[in-house]
């Protein structure tokens, strides 16, 4: 109880209660559209945005979410009246929805029972901003068509897009759309001008107050929102008839798999978002509970609203005061100024919501995968697309699916690299990245980053056997990267420490956790150990066969330019900009150097001051390169060359050796 309240401050009161005021007014034509696509009378949304959003409040631990009537549950229950022939609005349609509530509900507690919260963890950060902007960019186009005077959509994207062309067709309003349009840019500018002032809340006032005032909506044709009568419904048991029970609970369950994936999944996006936490299981029975109250006041099954908790992060909600505020100020309309409703442009409360989603959505993310990581950026696609096409659920099957593809894949292939020395340091280094490593004679050093399972043990096999020469003695494998070692990865280990053995080659085991020595007892592999040819560091496996340093070393079979070699090493660290980087730097420290009186006391100071943009791991590397380049630097400087030497030997002494 109260844990979403937890995080409330006092210096953030303000900021909640307004947000909470603006989410209760644009929940006014949200949850009366949903409740109507559900089957019920348009009120009856707004009964659902009092006493289960005040529970929600008190229950949840996500400090943000918002809870009431949504669009994936509503048009869910609103294709079941459908396929029975029910006919939304009447009275078997009122009676049917609250016993799909409550047995949603009773879903929902099973699922905390059993602890289905924890599932959540096997679903990605793409899989997750993939699915938010999925269902943020559905229910913008539900929503355009009352941008121009039409009504909502239902369904995925091609439904939605043929609705949006039938209502432009039917019911366009020329004045309705600039209106939105208007609406729109005001919000989205002011939003980047005056972040801290609530102007979706100052807009959606003056809209109302200007319709009080003129009836400007009644002149030009622009929707408003419908009366509704005044109080907070009634509270009734549902009609648990033998038929309304069996229509429930098999609709129900699909309902109630919906509302736990789309609102865990939402709550643990804003969650990784503002870095706090939520109990995945404490929200189950958070939601069970609201969905069996909801049942009580004749309500349909309620979900976490990715639009209303979007808007609240961008009003800077930060606890479940939101949500206290938003019931409270519902619960005064219904019951003080339901008239005030009937003020209310419908195009104007649209492009709030619009503004809203589309701040909701992870495209960000997307551009910077595109960069990074194109398998994780297909994962994103694929579960936007999925939502967007297929519909909530099948778009979390789809990303969830390709998640579990990618970690196999990857783990399939992990990433391997061969080591040797750099003559002077004391580290291995990968010999495909620093042209000055080189191999140590008769010794083959190969790390495998992953664990060791039945999917890669072909490629680890052959990695070694292939790196095998007429003058290799013996193998040290770096296992600092595998956790785990399964029963292929075990027998494929001991077929090949046997062969190479036969061949007078000793194969060490290296740098691995203990727990790969316990594996390695239970698989019969002790022996192994015994024979001494698992160590715990590279250096160990050496000693061990008579090698200290400074190590006799091997030539590099290609030759590779002093220029190459050092920007090698940067493209380590740097990648694709590591020219830029060197040239940069370069040329900020020598021009700095020729601004500085060395008769100057502070000369030394600001000598050093000239280094301190320059990364530790690259000091040597840059120092290196300067060197090498130091002719050729001071030309193009029109500086002496001995003075960019005496600059390099000058910082070399102030750093530790490489």
């Amino acid at each position: 109880m109260l844990v979403g309240l937890k995080t409330l401050k006092k210096q953030n009161i303000k900021t909640d209660v307004i947000s909470g005021i603006i989410i209760a007014l644009v929940s006014i034509p949200i949850s009366m559209g949903y409740a109507q696509i559900a089957g019920l009378p348009p009120q009856y949304g707004l009964y659902g945005s009092v006493i289960p959003v005040f529970l929600f409040a008190l229950l949840s631990s996500s400090p943000q979410c918002i809870f009431g009537v949504d669009a994936a549950p509503a048009a869910l229950v609103g294709g079941t009246l459908a396929s029975l022939g029910i006919i939304g609005g009447s009275v078997k349609a009122m009676e049917t929805v609250p016993v799909i509530a409550f047995f949603t509900g009773i879903w929902l507690l099973l699922f905390r029972l059993f602890k289905f919260g924890s599932l959540t963890r096997f679903v990605s950060s793409p899989v997750m901003a993939g699915f938010i902007s999925g269902i943020c960019c559905t229910i913008i186009l539900m929503q355009i068509p009352k941008l121009f005077g039409g009504q909502s959509g239902t369904g995925e994207v091609f439904e939605l897009v043929g609705h949006i062309a039938e209502s432009a067709a039917e019911s366009f309003n020329m004045i309705s759309l600039f209106i939105s349009v208007f609406c729109i840019a005001v919000i989205l500018i002011s939003g980047k001008l005056i972040p801290k002032i609530p102007v979706s809340a100052a807009v959606m006032l003056l809209a109302a107050g200007g319709q009080y005032l003129f009836d400007y909506c009644g002149k030009l044709g622009i929707n408003t929102l419908p009366d509704v009568p005044k109080g907070l419904g009634s509270f009734a048991m549902p009609a648990f008839t033998m038929e309304n029970c069996y229509i429930a609970i098999t609709a129900s369950l699909s309902i109630s798999v919906v509302i736990a994936s789309e609102t865990l999944l939402a709550e643990k996006s804003f969650a990784l978002k503002n870095s706090y936490r939520i109990d995945d299981n404490n929200e189950l029975f958070a939601f069970s509970v609201c969905n069996i109250a909801a049942s009580f006041i004749g309500v349909c099954p309620l979900n976490g609203s990715v639009s209303r908790t979007t808007m609240n992060d961008s009003n800077k909600g930060t606890s479940q005061l939101v949500s206290l505020t938003a019931a409270v100020v519902m619960a005064v309309i219904l019951l003080l100024a339901s008239g005030f409703i009937g003020y209310l442009p419908v195009p104007v409360l649209t492009s709030i919501v619009v503004c809203a989603l589309w701040g909701g959505t992870e495209f960000g993310l997307a551009k910077k995968l595109a960069k990074s990581s194109r398998k994780e950026l297909v994962i994103f696609a694929a579960a936007f697309l999925g939502v967007l096409v297929f519909g909530t659920i099948y778009g979390v099957v789809i990303g969830v699916v390709l998640s579990f593809l990618n970690v196999i894949i990857r783990e399939s292939d992990p990433p391997t690299a061969f080591l040797g020395v750099i003559p002077g340091r004391n580290h291995f280094y990968n010999l495909a990245s620093y042209a000055k490593s080189r191999p140590i004679e008769n010794v083959v050093i190969y790390r495998f980053k992953g664990n060791l399972f039945f999917a890669n043990t072909e490629g680890f096999r052959r990695d070694i056997e292939n790196a095998v020469k007429p003058d290799t003695r013996y193998i040290i494998v770096d296992a600092s990267g595998i956790g785990s070692i399964d029963t292929t990865g075990a027998q494929t280990f001991d077929v090949l420490y046997k062969n190479l053995k036969k061949r007078g080659i000793r194969l060490f085991m290296v740098e691995h956790i203990s727990k790969v020595n316990e594996e390695l007892r239970g698989y019969g592999l002790g022996y192994i150990i015994e024979e001494g040819s698992v160590r715990k560091t590279i250096s160990d496996a050496l000693a061990a066969v008579g090698y200290s340093r400074p190590y006799k070393l091997s030539e590099r079979t290609e030759n590779v330019s002093e220029d190459k070699a050092i920007l090698q090493e940067f493209e380590w660290a740097f990648g694709k900009d590591a020219r830029k980087y060197i040239d940069i730097n370069t040329e900020r420290i020598i021009r700095g150097v020729k601004r500085i009186d060395p008769d100057d006391k502070n000369a030394g100071d600001e000598f050093a001051h000239l280094w301190d943009s320059v990364s530790p791991i690259s000091d040597h590397i840059l120092l290196d390169y300067m060197e090498h380049s130091s002719a050729r630097l001071a030309e193009k400087y029109d500086v002496g060359e001995d003075v960019i030497r005496q600059l390099i030997e000058a910082h070399r002494e102030t750093i530790p050796p490489a």
